[in-house]
């Protein structure tokens, strides 16, 4: 399959320069809130918002055009791999949509209360949203590696966002582990590029498809050493031990951002994986590890959901569940099952966040002292005040009818349940994996595909009982305009890619069947920037 090549050259019209929006305009926006009192917080919530409204449709309008081109922006006119280079091809785009719809709902979820618990909330969350474009966009490790640090010191600043000593403690323990990864990043980086001379992904293809391709043995150490940071971020089991933790201590609109994230390391292990596989690693290299992550991690997901006893660490537990499901179904080596899994992750990473949302709502009446002082002292700070808080539905049965199918949807969802998109997913998956001989990896994901989904529909439906069968001495719930125009955002999202499964599937297919023809993408590349570059 070889897909027509959209280079920016030296004199281009404005369309050509879309790519590199998503980087540019987040960041300068954030740059000038920073400059801003913090007591301009409606001036910084309307520039969030509109920022995020142009990363989505920026997003949607990539998407589009990847199916008909791979678009190639090479920084300040230098060809590759010598220049900086991002790469818009259909799952990259993929990627940016899901994180326009789920980075959109959470900001305006932030407007009801979160937006004001503290200082640089706003700016700190287009800065993530730049790292996690940055990661999703770049052609190389390089830059790879700056996108996630610049990722992940804004999701710190997230984390610890709001108040409470869990949120201290388990923000601090996500710092270290981070860092800890970010080390590995470094050495496996320091060893590809000591032993093949670049960083570029598409150059580091063609160079180990050469006869004389540098050092395979340490090449493969440095991929290794790389895989492990990568697994961390992705919270691949043992090393994702910290996200339920997290997730579950974080503000509710920073956990529903901060679900994205492990999906940044599932997008780059998917990336390279398929991408160096066939260039000249040996057969096979690291395809057992990768199942054997993705297995365990479901197991481990699977068993924590089971044993959650609130509704946050369960919807932690279910991005666990999601990014091994992608891992496993990679480790496979079906493109019938990897299809489905791509389809699986934007459905299941909508519900989760929106997990995190209703878990706000629905634990914020049983617990009136929460979150009502800051981690730190901010003078401009307003307190919390649930006085003037506008109630959608004044009776008790309208606001638990919001929230009550909101939930069943979301439940639906992850368990992979007919009719919505989860069930769609994993059943792409079946048919992928039965499709040809059967393998001993494809009964395994199917039976581990098949317990997770029973082990989480039980304990959901458990926690919703609790949760939405109030009893008469518990307050009601509040459901404030934003936290309504947030959970109906992401629940449609939900119910949109179900309606809309056939051409979301279609989408999955050609994107698993451009990623596995890597010559596509080095040429795309390498092949337009060494034209240029020599003319």
């Amino acid at each position: 399959m070889n897909a027509p090549v959209l280079n920016a050259p030296a004199v281009s019209a404005w369309s050509d320069h879309l790519v590199v929006l998503p980087v540019v305009l987040p960041i300068a926006v954030a740059g000038a809130m920073f400059l801003m009192d913090e007591r301009r917080r409606r001036l910084k919530a309307g520039l969030g918002l509109a920022t995020v409204l142009v990363l989505l449709g920026l997003a949607l309008v990539l998407v589009g055009r990847a199916g008909e081109a791979v678009q190639v922006y090479r920084l300040g006119n230098w060809a590759a791999p010598y220049g900086i280079v991002l790469v818009v091809d259909r799952l990259s785009a993929l990627m940016l949509a899901l994180t326009g719809v789920l980075g959109l709902c959470a900001l305006v979820f932030s407007f009801a209360r979160w937006g004001r618990a503290g200082p640089r909330f706003h700016g700190l969350f287009l800065l993530l949203l730049m790292g996690v474009n940055g990661a999703f966009l770049t052609g190389d490790l390089f830059n790879l590696f700056v996108f996630f640090e610049v990722m992940l010191a804004a999701s710190y600043g997230l984390v610890l966002h709001g108040s409470g000593a869990a949120r201290i403690r388990a923000g601090l323990g996500y710092i270290a582990v981070n860092l800890v990864a970010s080390l590995f990043f470094l050495v496996g980086v320091s060893l590809i590029y000591g032993t093949m001379g670049t960083l570029n992904m598409a150059d580091l293809a063609r160079r180990l498809a050469a006869p004389s391709g540098g050092d395979p043995a340490l090449f493969e150490v440095g991929c290794a050493v790389l895989g492990i940071a990568f697994l961390i971020k992705c919270s691949a089991w043992p090393l994702g031990f910290w996200l339920p933790t997290t997730y579950a201590a974080a503000s509710a609109p920073a956990a529903a951002i901060l679900a994205i994230l492990s999906k940044v390391g599932v997008y780059v292990v998917v990336r390279l994986s398929l991408l160096l596989l066939g260039a000249g690693l040996s057969e096979g290299f690291g395809q057992a590890w990768i199942l054997a992550a993705g297995l365990a991690t479901m197991a481990y997901g699977t068993i924590g959901i089971l044993a959650a006893r609130d509704l946050a660490r369960a919807a932690g537990y279910a991005v666990m569940i999601s990014s091994g499901t992608v891992l496993a179904a990679l480790g496979t080596g079906s493109d019938g099952a990897l299809e489905g899994a791509l389809y699986y992750l934007l459905g299941s990473t909508l519900a989760a966040g929106a997990l995190f949302l209703m878990a706000e709502i629905l634990q914020r009446g049983r617990d009136p002292a929460e979150a009502t002082q800051p981690v730190f002292a901010d003078e401009y700070r307003d307190p919390f005040d649930d006085a003037d808080a506008t109630e959608i539905g004044r009776a008790i049965p309208a606001a638990l009818a919001i929230l009550g199918c909101g939930f069943l949807l979301c439940t639906l969802m992850l368990a992979g349940v007919p009719p919505l998109a989860g069930f769609v997913g994993k059943l792409a998956m079946f048919v992928g994996l039965t499709a040809g001989t059967m393998t001993a990896s494809a009964w395994w994901l199917i039976a581990a595909l098949t317990l997770s989904s029973f082990a989480t529909l039980m304990p959901l439906v458990r926690l919703g009982i609790q949760s939405l069968w109030v009893p008469n001495d518990d307050p009601p719930p509040v459901l404030r305009p934003p936290e309504f125009a947030a959970l109906a955002g992401l629940i449609g999202a939900c119910l949109a890619l179900a309606l809309w499964g056939g051409p979301a599937l279609a989408y999955a297919h050609e994107t698993v069947r451009w990623l596995a023809e890597p010559q596509d993408y080095v040429r795309a590349v390498l092949g337009a920037g060494a034209q240029e570059g020599g003319s």
